[in-house]
């Protein structure tokens, strides 16, 4: 194929404006240094026409023009040796392409120039010329979507030639079918940056008079040091910022007291933690305790006028490197440390030591009169599953006698009632000998479907109050009056709040502007905060009216960004299976979907014990997915939490056979009524159980063409007993089978066992550091799959573990699943042998 060319001939542009040398005795600043010069940030709020900025009292506005004879003119020719200065503009276009390109990109000019992509220093011309223009010229690297090209110019007094610039863009043969434009309005896709980078929500608490509400807000940036998190106060009524702190405090862990409008929150330095009171009303801030090393989380008391709060001991140093081992527990990192109790007097700052001794205590909750509090410890419990012991205590906080008032194995949450009277406790179905287990004693219920109950404190007694309502629940606060509940819990693809009112017994479902709820927060009256996202749209936070239901906006901090971003649609498809079972799911369409093209598509699972929620963005984004040109299908196998306690109860000791089923079936009626999905083209993606779905399914079918496997299990029994978490979490997967009484499931069920029938290629991905799937698993597949000659690739992250979160390599491994499905969905390899050359 030949190469395309095409012209930059429409450019946004700001100036000129005169750039003088700096003032100062014998001051030497040519104009080579106007052109390195860093004006400063005129790029990352998308220039579009119109758009303008303060210049020390002048406006530079952008505008939009169109270059004559393929140059854009900026100033005509002018006599050189007068005394003018320097001038200075800014040329900004937007490139877009639907594959990745390598272009080259050449602009002439007689003046000097440095190009931008993206915000990166991409290539300068530094000399000017007094007759033929010279040239810039760079190789781009372009991946699909949409990309700020900046040019920088800066004219040079001295020469006489037009101050004009003009530019092309060539892509070679093994680009030529790409599709690529430049345009000057900015509009934008899905994309890795916009994922992880700008302003994202990431709590809100409320006032006890419900009139303030904070926001906690980060941002995320490739420079560590720039990475940030602040705090915005503002009016819950009409949603106005009253106050932000922001600064290297970084504050964390905001707490509203339960009297008045203060508000805590903590800061760190050097490893040391300072916690800070903010009396809004007054103005005043002070430090309650400053400087307290390994300090932990805290609450406050009823009445506001102590601080509980919990600081860790660290273990002593194993000098000779040489441990033995008293628990399984103690190959996780700094499990040796304990952590314990203590409160400061909120008047006067002074401190008590609350919980000493040889077990770690973790407050749960504090009595409503401020006298006692509830504490647990665990221990091993070998007998049974889920192999630990709870503990749960109350203290009292005149005498500091403890007093256990339970034991349990399935303990989850566990906080007071208003009135003191009533423990509200989350855990498993099985949790006080099974009272919220729907399924009889024959069958085991899936664990991690957490359930509410009630427990008197009077009479010992519990209640499970959710047995009958199939949503799975996340968090649940009592309402202050003590009335109802409020509850946040999955149903199916959705995080929804509900109201359990304790007199009616029945829950009712509150409506939210939202797909998928994070977390939500009470103050003493009907007003709430809450933040979540939706299916296409990042994390918002809301003001609650309980009374009315009705939501009102009270910080969208990328709002602006993302009305410039389009988004495919998003639909639901169900299907029913084999065994007569309504499994769900949805699908993801490219933005400007065309129904008589064809394309490739991606199918992503997790398989294991939760459901795939709705929620924008993510580890294995599907909105980024389907800006890339594929249409995404999202199935809810068997066994997920959040549909009832049958169908979650499917995942145990089921490890890759009904939802395997499930997948492949659900992904042929996918492809049967969607005739423009080419079936000869389709990938899956999966990581941890995922992981291990994506390997035991390419054991099983080849309907797909490739699968991608992060931190997938190649071998049940060695991460039964390897992964830190491996016999905690197969306490539930694999309840009562063990390598030595379920060969069945421990060999015949692993991939490794089956590598022989893998047919299609496969991408292994794996933190080296990982501790949950050790990276032995994708090595032991990586070696099998080699050495039976099937075509496979393994890239390993150094220094990371589960979840790769180190931002730059978060952005390359994102990068390395798109050029991999690039490779072997679209037959586009380039991207792949640009990241990874053969050696």
């Amino acid at each position: 194929m030949a190469d395309k060319e095409i012209s930059l001939s429409e450019w946004l542009v700001a100036g000129p404006f005169d750039s003088p040398a700096p003032g100062g005795q014998e001051a030497s600043f040519s104009v080579k240094d106007q052109l390195s010069f860093d004006n400063g940030d005129l790029f990352s709020g998308a220039p579009a026409a119109g758009g303008a900025y303060a210049y020390f009292g002048k406006k530079l506005a952008w505008q939009s023009r169109t270059a004559a004879d393929q140059a854009f003119l900026i100033a005509p020719a002018q006599k050189s040796g007068t005394d003018a200065a320097p001038q200075s503009a800014f040329l900004c276009t937007y490139l877009t392409t639907d594959r990745y390109s390598e272009v080259k990109l050449t602009l002439t000019s007689a003046h000097l120039l440095s190009v931008f992509l993206d915000g990166k220093a991409v290539e300068k011309k530094t000399t000017s010329e007094d007759e033929k223009p010279g040239e810039l010229n760079a190789t781009l690297k372009l991946e699909r979507g949409t990309h700020q090209l900046v040019v920088k110019t800066v004219h040079d007094p001295e020469k006489e030639p037009a101050w004009d610039v003009a530019g092309k863009l060539v892509a070679e043969k093994d680009f030529a079918d790409a599709n690529l434009a430049a345009t000057t309005t900015p509009q934008w896709h899905m994309s890795i940056p916009l994922l992880l980078e700008g302003p994202q929500i990431s709590g809100v608490s409320i006032s006890a008079d419900g009139k303030m509400a904070t926001v906690n807000i980060r941002t995320s940036s490739p420079e560590p040091d720039k990475s940030e998190g602040w705090l915005e106060l503002r009016e819950t009524a009409t949603g106005k910022l009253r106050q932000t702190l922001r600064g290297k405090m970084s504050p964390g862990n905001i707490n509203w007291s339960p009297v008045g409008q203060v508000f805590s929150y903590t800061s760190r330095n050097n490893g040391a933690t300072t916690l800070w009171l903010v009396d809004w009303q007054s103005g005043e801030t002070r430090a309650l305790i400053e400087d307290l090393k390994d300090m932990g989380g805290y609450a406050w008391s009823a009445d506001g006028s102590f601080i509980v709060y919990s600081v860790t001991e660290k273990a002593e140093e194993n000098k000779d490197g040489i441990t033995r081992l008293s628990t399984p527990r103690e190959r996780w990192p700094n499990f040796r440390d304990k952590s314990f109790l203590y409160r400061v007097d909120v008047a006067s700052g002074l401190r008590q030591r609350l919980t000493a001794g040889e077990a770690s205590t973790s407050l749960r909750s504090i009595h409503p009169n401020g006298y006692s509090l509830l504490y647990t410890t665990v221990r091993d419990d070998y007998q049974k599953r889920p192999y630990t012991i709870t503990s749960v205590y109350n203290l009292n906080l005149r005498t500091l006698k403890s007093e256990l008032l339970f034991e349990d194995g399935w303990v989850g949450s566990i906080d007071y009632s208003p009135d003191g009277q009533t423990l509200l406790i989350s855990g498993s179905p099985r949790l006080f000998d099974g009272i919220g287990n729907t399924l009889g004693a024959d069958k085991i219920p899936n664990d991690y479907d957490s359930q509410l109950y009630l427990y008197d404190l009077k009479t010992g007694k519990a209640t499970a109050i959710s047995r009958d309502f199939d949503p799975t629940i996340n968090d649940a606060q009592w309402q202050k009056d003590g009335k109802a509940i409020i509850v946040n819990a999955t149903d199916g693809q959705y995080n929804r709040l509900y109201r359990y009112q304790l007199a009616k017994k029945q829950y009712e479902t509150i409506a939210l502007p939202i797909d998928v709820l994070n977390s939500f927060d009470l103050s003493d009256g009907k007003t709430a905060v809450f933040w979540g996202s939706g299916v296409s749209t990042p994390n918002r936070a809301f003001v609650l009216d309980l009374a009315s239901k009705k939501s009102s906006l009270l910080s969208f901090p990328q709002q602006s960004t993302f009305d410039k971003v389009t988004f495919g649609k998003v639909e639901d498809f169900n299907f029913v299976n084999s065994v007569g079972t309504t499994i769900e799911g949805r699908v993801y369409y490219p933005p400007g979907f065309d129904p008589n093209k064809r394309y490739p598509a991606i199918v992503y699972y997790y398989g294991g014990t939760v459901s795939t929620t709705r929620d924008f963005g993510g580890r294995y984004p599907k909105n980024l997915f389907a800006s890339q040109g594929y249409v995404v299908y999202v199935p809810q196998p068997s066994g997920a939490t959040g549909y009832g306690q049958a169908f979650s109860a499917l995942h145990v000791n089921d490890w890759g056979q009904r939802a395997a089923a499930d997948i492949i079936e659900g992904t042929q009626k996918f492809l049967a009524a969607h005739a423009f999905v080419d079936a000869e083209k389709v990938g899956c993606i999966g990581a941890s159980y995922g992981g291990f779905m994506t390997m035991s399914l390419l054991t099983q079918t080849d309907i797909f063409a490739t699968g991608i496997a992060h931190a997938g299990i190649s071998s049940l029994s060695s991460y039964w007993g390897e992964g830190f978490w491996g016999y905690l979490y197969s306490s539930v997967a694999t309840a009562e089978s063990f390598p030595w009484n379920a060969r069945d499931l421990y060999v015949e069920q692993s991939p490794l066992f089956n590598a022989d029938k893998v047919q299609d290629p496969l991408l292994l991905l794996s933190g080296d550091s990982d501790t949950n799937v050790p990276r032995g698993e994708s090595d032991q597949f990586y070696v099998a799959l080699k050495l039976l000659g099937k075509e496979v690739e393994y890239v390993r992250v150094a220094g990371e573990d589960h979840h790769i979160l180190t931002h730059n390599k978060r952005v390359a491994w994102q990068k390395t699943i798109l050029a991999w499905f690039d490779r072997y969905l679209k037959d586009q390899g380039q991207w792949w042998k640009a990241m990874y050359p053969e050696k």
